[in-house]
């Protein structure tokens, strides 16, 4: 007798109630949103990277000289004041008012302006120059290092000397160009007037201050450096503002011992001047100079070794200043020193322009101004060769 296996009957598949397929449905809807949500936060972000960058590109574009649009007051200044005249338009521009005769440049030409100059005037890019409001600028330099000493853990602490103070007050002067074009150049559209005037004036100003640096007597101009008091004497005896001047051992030139003078010139500067000292002489000087030979035959003159290194003359930078006098008697030819710290140009950091197209048509004249003094702030840090027996 067979006996058979009853077959399980199937279990059936629970039908979903009303609740539970309205929740199924709600899950995938809300996945839906958030991939939705996702793609467009990616679109916006995505959207930002893009405005950042175009701000990136436009920020790294030059503000003068290049082709996009200038800046409104730069517009105004160049198209209404400089091409026509017109006033009223560059006033409402950019807030200019008349001042000492004309009318403030724009901040973008005038650091172009200020970016020429220091290329060009070979004193301005090695000293130390201060952006000032008013033309009585003064600064207080210390004379002496405040006193010290030892004192044990318990010990009194005896009271220290009072340092010595003296104040820097650098004359100055009015500083002035006064380039001119004509009328038909001005009202060429292709004609780039803000690049050609800030050169013009550039190269005015560069050659009258790289002159008045070097040799300015202090009367309605700076106090150039070879103006002031000099002395033999060491640093410890020398009286302040007074510079110290190495004799050439020869009292018509530089003499047979002209290397043996130039290193006694370098070590009678300090050490801590010595970090960033530059020689200045001219070129009449600097071709003396290039034929001086060390008894080994090597030249003690080396030209720099890579394009826009400086020359340079036992370790150190050659500046040529066509300014300083040439070698004969009596002279200062070469000055060996760190300007950085030993002379002070205090400038007025706006230039000025009066527009005048009446005095000498038809041309127009650009009367640029700006306030520029300068004298000698550390007198240690500068040192003269002179021509003396």
């Amino acid at each position: 007798m067979d006996i058979q296996t009853p077959t399980p009957a199937p279990t059936p598949t629970p039908t979903p109630t009303p609740d539970q397929a309205e929740a199924s449905f709600d899950i995938v809807a809300r996945q839906d949103r958030t991939e939705a949500d996702l793609a467009s936060l990616r679109g916006e972000v995505d959207e930002v990277k893009a405005r950042v960058d175009r701000i990136g590109r436009a920020a790294a574009r030059p503000a003068i000289g290049g082709t996009e649009a200038a800046a409104p007051e730069v517009k105004g200044f160049v198209d209404g004041y400089l091409r026509r005249g017109a006033t009223a338009e560059y006033k409402s521009v950019s807030g200019a008012v008349p001042s000492d005769g004309g009318y403030a440049v724009p901040r973008q030409i005038d650091a172009l302006i200020a970016r020429q100059l220091s290329e060009a005037s070979p004193i301005r890019a090695i000293a130390q120059v201060v952006q000032t409001g008013s033309a009585g600028y003064r600064k207080l330099v210390t004379t002496g290092g405040t006193a010290s000493g030892w004192v044990s853990e318990t010990q009194a602490r005896p009271e220290t000397d009072t340092p010595s103070f003296a104040e820097i007050a650098p004359p100055t002067g009015e500083l002035y160009a006064n380039p001119a074009a004509s009328q038909a150049m001005l009202d060429d559209a292709g004609f780039d007037i803000e690049s050609w005037l800030a050169g013009e004036i550039a190269a005015e100003f560069a050659r009258a201050e790289g002159a008045a640096f070097v040799n300015g007597s202090g009367v309605n101009q700076p106090r150039g450096f070879l103006a002031a008091p000099a002395s033999s004497a060491g640093d410890a005896t020398r009286a302040f503002g007074t510079l110290q001047y190495v004799g050439s051992g020869d009292a018509a030139g530089l003499g047979s011992a002209a290397e043996i003078a130039l290193i006694d010139l370098v070590h009678a500067l300090k050490a801590g001047h010595r970090q960033g000292a530059s020689f200045v002489m001219n070129s009449a000087t600097l071709a003396e100079i290039r034929k001086l030979k060390t008894d080994d035959g090597a030249f003690l003159w080396q030209p720099g070794l890579v394009e826009g290194q400086p020359d340079r003359l036992l370790g150190y930078p050659v500046v040529e200043a066509e300014d300083m006098p040439d070698v004969a008697a009596g002279t200062c030819p070469i000055a060996f020193g760190n300007f950085r710290n030993g002379y002070l140009i205090a400038e007025r950091s706006a230039t000025q322009v009066l527009r005048d197209p009446f005095t000498n048509k038809p041309f127009v004249h650009f009367y640029a101004t700006k306030r520029v003094g300068g004298q000698v702030l550390d007198s240690d840090a500068i040192k003269l060769l002179k021509i003396e027996g």
